[in-house]
């Protein structure tokens, strides 16, 4: 069961690499950024419709905390513009280095927000990561300036969405996932007249902004299936994967590949991640294999259990 649900994952991050290639070749062909999210959001609001509301009804939308729900959205809808925005400018491998530096500055800033104790090893994850960035972004590399602001702004919106996503644990997946979509067309819908300036597109290329809609839902689908069969501190080390795919699309589709020291930084940031996820799965482990000691009669039942900051959620995109 475990294996099947990284295996989700994994095919589930690659479909959603698919979906940022997608991104980035109808920006660069001139369509309006705004104009691409709203299309991935209403297509894959309407799948998802389509397929869960005939079974689940309006208990869909049930949900403990509504403004939660559309918080998350609102982080959902501002990371999806940025990163899109940041695709426009900068090749598809370093755009996703960079977003994977939302849960290094999660893990930096765990201690205050997720109310988590300090440990040495997420520090010299944070240290690594912070590293690697800066050779992925260092001056003579060739990257646009206002793309890697872009793209440091998206890691730290991300970082903002994953904390919210937490907060939203009680809640069932699918109906988190359902929110994400309704939000992001109904808050998107009313901006249309300023932004419907489409130039000449072919039949195919109709059809790939469509897609942009069904490969968010199979992604999302995909995701919430595996979070749904495997721990999510299992998952995280396997998020890196991602970084293959958004290479190989970045050589086949724009034919941009990093180079060595570019390389090196990515490698840097996967490693700080998968490293810390690593240990914060063994440090797990290890405190479940303690017997609990009795508790006394009549005692409060525990209370919750902070989740770590190094397990990733479902992705914004």
């Amino acid at each position: 069961m475990r294996t099947n649900g990284i295996l989700l994952h994994v095919v589930g991050l690659w479909v959603l690499s698919g979906l940022d290639a997608s991104g980035k070749y109808l920006a660069l062909l001139g369509v309006p950024v705004l104009l691409v999210a709203w299309v991935r959001y209403a297509v894959h609001t309407a799948l998802s419709s389509a397929v869960l509301l005939p079974r689940r009804g309006w208990s869909l939308l049930r949900t403990r905390s509504l403004r939660g729900q559309l918080v998350r959205g609102g982080l959902m809808i501002a990371s999806t513009l940025l990163f899109f925005s940041v695709l426009k400018r900068v090749p598809l491998a370093e755009a996703t280095a960079m977003n994977f530096m939302a849960p290094i500055f999660l893990l930096a800033l765990a201690p205050w927000l997720l109310h988590e104790p300090h440990r040495l090893h997420r520090w010299l994850g944070v240290a690594l990561g912070f590293a690697g960035m800066l050779l992925v972004v260092r001056p003579g590399a060739g990257l646009d300036t206002v793309g890697v602001l872009l793209g440091l702004a998206t890691a730290l919106t991300f970082a903002a969405f994953q904390i919210a996503t937490r907060r939203l644990a009680g809640d069932d997946p699918l109906t988190t996932n359902y929110y994400g979509g309704l939000v992001g067309t109904v808050a998107l819908t009313p901006l249309l007249p300023w932004v419907w300036e489409l130039p000449p597109l072919s039949g195919w290329q109709w059809a790939l902004l469509l897609s942009t809609g069904v490969t968010g839902a199979i992604g999302h689908g995909l995701q919430s299936a595996a979070y749904a069969r495997t721990p999510a501190t299992l998952l995280a080390p396997y998020s890196y994967l991602q970084i293959l795919s958004a290479v190989g699309l970045g050589w086949a589709v724009f034919g941009q590949l990093p180079d060595a020291t570019t390389a090196l930084g990515i490698a840097c940031i996967c490693a700080a991640g998968i490293a810390v996820a690593l240990v914060e799965r063994a440090l797990n482990r290890a405190a479940r294999a303690v017997p609990a000691p009795p508790a006394p009669a009549h005692s409060p039942p525990p209370a919750p259990v902070p989740p770590s900051a190094n397990c990733h959620g479902p992705r914004s995109r």
